[in-house]
Parts: structure tokens; sequence; C-alpha cells
């Protein structure tokens, strides 16, 4: 396994900005106007609605930050993994809790959020497909999908699920023999003898699926949405003695200080009495900020792309189809899940991810925060990648050709461990003003770390959890 760079930069590393004491009082601000932050964003004010939600997003739109190049975001609901946090001109998948530990957050969210994601797509008529999904093996591969089944029948309802829905199983699968998959998908290789059909998988509109969220946040009493406006340094703030008063903070007021760049280069700052680090590849860049030199999380970065086809062998498809992923020398591929058939509600093929790890350069590594978006170089399609997408989707579809793909787009998935670093579950760490007691329970700084996929499934449950979980208490 070949060796790759971790980011360790962290916010106004270079002093560029002072501190700044602020100007005004906000109950929540959320960092990041991803899915993760909007679905934030949403709960807040439904469940406060009297107190002031305000969040912060250095796009001019939501959903940009993991952009594949610029096409129209629509991603796929996964109940175990997306694998690119956003999927653009595209539908997102729900996948089953199949493949991480069954008592991670990964499974537990991912679970939990497809049921609310199908919930929200019914009640504000967003447009979906309940396609199901295919897990395909070959006699050697046999094994990896029995045991994937036999998880499937083991896995308990996560936290929040009604009484209603705990009376049928959390993840109905089925394993079907050679016979059955050929009336299901008749393109597939004959080397395909047996498979693992999970129903409840779909796709969604991500895209009417945000702006649902966005629509919620703008409606509330207390909330607001501000685009075009990146923060750029963090500070904690305790006044528990001064007789120094805030923009409607009281003279003993803890929280954080925020100091926002707007679109015309000004800055100001506000005081936060709750804030959510929900900023995507520049997590843990905001965390570090306030951690010292030695302490610091590195980010690696990883390059998925994506090929779309037109051409033989995929005659009727109607269904998601993974091959059973990699395992080599690990216990399990928690990388990547293999380069996989999706489609969109127009019925639109595409193979992909695949996986490419980030080797930043030493200018980067060495640069200043301003470089910290070097890894918009790697978004540009190109067709190197087309030779190893084709030989991966023929070892299930033989009758797919070279000529048929075109590349389509790419994403970067944020990682917070290296090429063969095992399994990495989604991280919420909690801190506080109080650098020193830590005292739990007063005025938080929730950081949301490594929510590559399946984020897209897993947003309105990791929403649910940070709110009426981590900040109702």
């Amino acid at each position: 396994m070949r060796s790759v760079k971790g980011l360790t930069r962290a916010l106004n590393d270079s002093g560029r900005f002072r501190y700044k004491d602020p100007e005004a009082v906000v109950d929540f601000l959320i960092v990041g106007g991803g899915v993760v932050g909007l679905a934030v964003a949403q709960r807040l004010t439904q469940c406060f609605p009297y107190k002031s939600t305000y969040l912060v997003e250095r796009h001019s739109r939501a959903g940009e930050e993991t952009r594949y190049a610029s096409l129209k975001a629509q991603l796929l609901i996964a109940c175990i993994t997306s694998h690119v946090t956003q999927k653009y001109d595209l539908c997102a998948r729900s996948y089953p809790g199949l493949y991480y530990p069954p008592e991670s957050l990964k499974t537990k969210l991912c679970l939990r959020g497809r049921d609310l994601m199908y919930e929200r797509c019914i009640t504000y008529n967003i447009p979906y497909k309940q396609t199901g999904k295919l897990v395909v093996a070959k006699a050697n591969q046999l094994p990896y999908i029995q045991s994937l089944y036999t998880k499937s029948l083991k896995l308990k309802w996560p936290p929040y699920s009604s009484t209603e829905a705990q009376k049928e199983p959390v993840l109905p699968t089925k394993l079907l023999s050679r016979e059955a998959i050929e009336k299901l998908e008749p393109d597939l290789s004959t080397d395909i003898v047996a498979a693992l059909w999970c129903p409840k998988t779909g796709i969604v509109d991500s895209h009417s699926f945000m702006e649902s969220l966005e629509q919620d946040v703008i409606d509330s009493e207390e909330g607001q949405l501000v685009f075009n406006s990146e923060v750029v340094r963090i500070d904690r703030y305790r006044n528990p003695s001064e007789k120094k008063y805030v923009g409607g903070a009281s003279s003993s007021e803890e929280g954080w200080v925020v100091q926002v760049r707007s679109e015309e280069e000004e800055t100001y700052s506000l005081l936060a009495r709750t804030l959510i680090n929900a900023s995507g590849l520049s997590s843990v860049m905001v965390l570090n900020s306030l951690l010292p030199q030695d302490k610091r999380i590195p980010m690696f970065y990883a390059r998925g792309s994506y090929a779309s086809y037109h051409g033989p062998g995929v005659s009727d498809i109607k269904h998601l189809i993974y091959p059973c992923p990699h395992t080599g020398p690990n216990a399990h591929a928690f990388e990547s899940l293999g380069t996989h058939l999706t489609l969109d509600l127009q019925g639109k093929i595409r193979f992909g991810p695949d996986i490419e790890w980030i080797d930043i350069p030493e200018e980067d590594i060495k640069g200043t925060e301003e470089d910290t978006d070097f890894w918009t170089k790697w978004l540009k399609p190109d067709d190197s990648r087309l030779p190893d997408i084709h030989q991966a989707v023929t070892s299930y579809l033989p009758g797919v050709t070279l000529e048929g793909l075109q590349p389509d787009y790419v994403g970067i998935r944020p990682k917070l461990i290296p090429p063969g670093g095992g399994f990495q579950d989604f991280l919420f760490r909690t801190d506080y003003p109080d650098e020193f007691t830590q005292r739990n329970g007063s005025n938080p700084m929730v950081s949301l770390l490594g929510i590559e996929s399946p984020g897209l499934t897993s947003s309105l449950a990791i929403a649910e959890m940070v709110v009426d979980g981590m900040l109702k208490r």
C-alpha cells in the first residue's frame, strides 16, 4: 500500500486575521452549507424555533464543496455508502447497512437516514424511485455475500426509529440464485452465480432534497442562510467577570467568536453560543485552528471518477448493481466498494466511482491556508481512468465496451485515515470554550468529521443525533 501525505493545516495559519471582538450574538451557528449543514440547520429551526440559527457558506449556493465538475446535483440515498459526498446530475441511492460494523455510526445513521429520507421525499414531493440493488458475486465470492446476508438479519433498529417500523426487519435482503439473477438482469456475466438483493435501495433527486431543507430554514422565524461568506478565524470566548456586553449577550456569556469574511472582503465577528462545524473538506482545518500543533488532525484526500455509458451490454438495466468489493490482504475494502453501476431518474447509466488517492505536492503541504483548495485541481474529468473503469465493469457486465464510456465527473472524498488504514467511522467531536475543564453541556462546538459516504443518506439522521441527542440535553 503506497504512502500518501496528510494535510494538517488550520484556519488563519498565516495570522492574517487578527482577533475581533464580536459585534452580535447568535444562538446556533453552522459552518458549511452542504447537505449535512443544511440538515442540521433545518432541524435546529424546527426544534428551537425562537432561537437564532445562522448558517454560513463560503460558496454562492448550497452543496458545492465536493462538487463534481459543475453539474447539477442529484445524489444517491445510500443505506451504506454513496461513496462521494455529492453526485451531480445524478440520483442518490439508499443502501442497506451491510458493509460497515453493525454498531458503527455509519451503519446506524445510514439505516435511520434512509427512512427519514424516504419520509421527506413523500411529504415534500421530492422525486425518488425505490429501484433495489444487487450485490453480485462470482463463485469465489459466495462466502462474502453470505456473510453480508447473515449480518443483515442481525442488524438492530437504530435509535429514534418508530415502533411501527420496528415490526419489520430493519434491512430486508434476499440471496438470489443464478436463475433468479438472469430474470432481473440478463446482461450480467455468466460468472455471476449469486447475488444479494436489497429492495429498499433507491434513488432520489438530491437537488430537490437540498432545496426543501433550504426552504424550511428560510421560512422559519429565526433561521438565516448566508452565502458567499467564509469563516476565517475561530476563537474561544469566555467573559465571566468582565462588564462587557455584546449584542444581547449577558456579562457572563461564553461561546465562540467566529470571524467571517464577506464577498466584499470585509470581515465581521459573531459570538456563537453553540457552534456546529459541518464544513466537509474543511472541517478538520476548522478544528485544527483551536488545537496545538502537535495535536492537529491530518486530512487525506481521495479522488473518485465517474464515467457515463452509452453502448451495448446494458440493454434493460433497472437496478443498481454492485460488485463484491475487493478485500485484498485486508479484512474489508472500507476505502471503496468497487466500481458500480448507478442510475438516475431519467435512466442514464454511470459507472463509478473508482478511488485514486491524492499525493499532496510539497508546495501545498508547506503553503498557507490560502492554498487549502489545492484539491480543486483534481476535479477536471479526463479519460485516463476509463481503461481501469472498463476493466472493473466488464468483470460483471462483459458486454460493456470501452468506446461507450465517457468521462462524466469527479469528486473528492475527505478521509481521516490514509490508504490501508482500515475502517474509519463518522467522528463527532465536542469541544468547549473552557479548554481546561471541558465542562459538559456548556456552549459546545460540535465538529462533524470524516462525513463522506454515506453522508447524504445519513444527513437527516446526523441532524437528529446532533440536535435531539446532543444539544437538547
